[in-house]
């Protein structure tokens, strides 16, 4: 029998992003607002369901799990850091397109051995739906393009580099090899000083209560 949370983490493990937003169906109705950023805003609603989702997933993966303020916190930075990138996306006029984010919908569901049909079924019973997972993996997919936009063209390489990387790797791999793992490096290390730059850069007013 599949583990009941098996969709939720199978998208994040996809996506390999952090656990995905807004894919709860049934919410406690909160409006309050937890933080503004730039003009938009995060609600209660889409911190609680993110909060939920990410203790079910850290447990199922035998995490061990921070207090739950911490954790709350933590949620809350990661979901103002994905508004500032989708207000930039929005900016950019980046899009998905139907094609796109059919393919990728597909793909999860056959990572799962799943057609697209049982894949949905199996949504339903987890307490989701395919439409609003749908609209999740889209907002995924444009942050992706952003952070390739915005990260990959500050990654260069030098072919001195590369054949360096390769002597350290005891000359075990192809020069393909080498580049793609030194970019993969370099790449994350652009895309931490690029997250902590754009949140510095954007007006985000946090109002998390304490104990919350």
């Amino acid at each position: 029998m599949r583990s009941r949370h098996f969709a939720t983490l199978l998208l994040a493990l996809l996506l390999g992003t952090a656990p995905l937003t807004g894919l709860a169906q049934a919410r406690e109705p909160l409006d309050r607002i937890v933080a503004v950023v730039n003009d938009g805003a995060i609600m209660a609603s889409q911190l609680e369901d993110r909060f939920a989702q990410t203790k079910r997933q850290l447990s199922a993966r035998g995490v061990d799990l921070p207090p739950d303020e911490v954790l709350r916190q933590q949620v809350l930075d990661r979901l103002v850091v994905e508004e500032i990138q989708l207000q930039m996306a929005r900016e950019a006029n980046l899009s998905v397109d139907d094609t796109e984010l059919n393919s990728q919908v597909r793909a999860i569901a056959r990572s799962n051995n799943m057609t697209l049909d049982q894949f949905a079924d199996a949504l339903e019973a987890d307490g989701l739906s395919l439409g609003v997972v749908r609209d999740q993996v889209r907002r995924e997919l444009l942050m992706r393009e952003l952070q390739q936009r915005r990260v990959g063209s500050r990654v260069n390489l030098s072919e001195r580099e590369v054949d360096r990387y390769i002597e350290q790797q005891g000359g075990n791999m192809s020069r393909d090899q080498a580049r793609q793992a030194l970019f993969q490096r370099k790449a994350n290390d652009e895309m931490e000083d690029w997250i902590q730059e754009i949140r510095s850069e954007a007006f985000v007013d946090e109002r998390l209560e304490p104990n919350a």
